[in-house]
């Protein structure tokens, strides 16, 4: 059976809010982060990847209806999760996810779609406070390198945030670290951690405070790009997720948890406040993905999705994002 929406009971009474298009199954545990993997052959193949966070939880593919496709489950409290595509390994270009394993002090490695284990390496080593959550993925556009940047539990302002290069090592994956950055606030935590490649901008959520941008590429700098968001949140600011229009401009849409909204900015101009608050029918959502690719008649403008409590997460057509949006403005 479809795990299609059939009954709006089961979402908040905002009458006003969003309704999914699509609620996935349930996982075991607790759904925590989702990524979006685009099927290069066809799109309206592309999968969902999602965290089950509790420790003996996993990684579960969904497929546009929100049916589990496949799963790896027994790891230490994987937290976030995000997808690159074009990684080089025994000679061999793979389509892989990364996974944040807190129980570890590890980020665990998966082809997609098929969830084999391609790899490890343990973070913030040498440090006291790791346990890592966040992760977002970059590959620069001139020279193809992959970096993944991995936040944790909590850290020291001004190195909060760890930089690693990944790299084909006789057939094993290599993670070095390249640098440590990021300024916190001390309020909270810092978990979302969102890049814009086309921009070239990393953005975080430093939870109780603001949304950080700095540069991806480590050759360009540690010095702060902007600090935006403030004042704007009931509390915890979460995922964040970002809806290219056209090259440079578009939106970010940043989840206000406990108030089941989302804000959304300007891609090209955050610093010019939030355009508009949007009520989704997710619960204390956490992360969030989007994309603006087609993925067939259902989503012919992209797909939002965003966990929700209640061990599921849900998927919008864009185009209802869309006109709020525009209604906003």
């Amino acid at each position: 059976m479809l795990a299609m929406l059939t009954s709006c009971s089961v979402f908040k009474n905002n009458k006003n809010a969003l309704k999914p298009d699509i609620v996935t199954e349930k996982v075991m545990f607790d759904t925590d982060d989702p990524a979006i993997w685009i099927n290069p052959d066809d799109a309206s193949k592309s999968i969902i990847v999602g965290t089950d966070k509790q420790t003996g939880g996993g990684l579960y593919a969904f497929d546009l209806e929100g049916k589990i496709l496949n799963k790896v489950t027994g790891l230490g409290r994987p937290n976030n999760v995000d997808i690159g595509y074009g990684l080089s390994l025994n000679g061999k270009s793979i389509d892989f996810a990364v996974v944040t394993e807190r129980d570890t002090d590890k980020v665990r490695i998966y082809s997609v779609p098929d969830l084999k284990e391609i790899g490890e390496f343990s973070v913030f080593d040498g440090e006291e406070l790791r346990s890592p959550m966040g992760i977002s993925l970059y590959k620069t556009p001139e020279s193809n390198e992959i970096y993944v940047i991995v936040g944790r539990k909590t850290g020291p302002s001004g190195q909060y945030l760890w930089q690693y290069k990944l790299s084909d090592d006789q057939g094993k994956i290599k993670a070095e670290v390249v640098r440590k950055f990021g300024q916190f606030s001390g309020l909270k935590e810092i978990e979302s951690i969102a890049v814009d490649a086309e921009l070239g901008f990393i953005y975080y959520s430093d939870e109780m405070f603001g949304v950080h941008i700095y540069q991806a590429d480590p050759a360009k700098g540690d010095e702060e790009i902007l600090l935006f968001g403030k004042g704007d949140f009931k509390r915890d600011i979460e995922g964040i997720s970002i809806y290219p229009t056209e090259p440079g401009k578009g939106y970010i849409l940043i989840s206000n948890q406990q108030a089941d909204t989302f804000n959304v900015y300007l891609r090209e101009n955050p610093a010019k406040g939030k355009i508009a608050e949007i009520p989704f029918s997710t619960s204390e959502s956490d992360g969030s993905d989007v994309t603006a690719i087609p993925l067939g008649d259902r989503f012919p403008k992209g797909v939002f999705v965003a966990m929700s409590n209640g061990k599921v997460f849900h998927y919008y057509d864009w185009r209802k994002i869309e006109e709020q949006i525009k209604k906003a403005q």
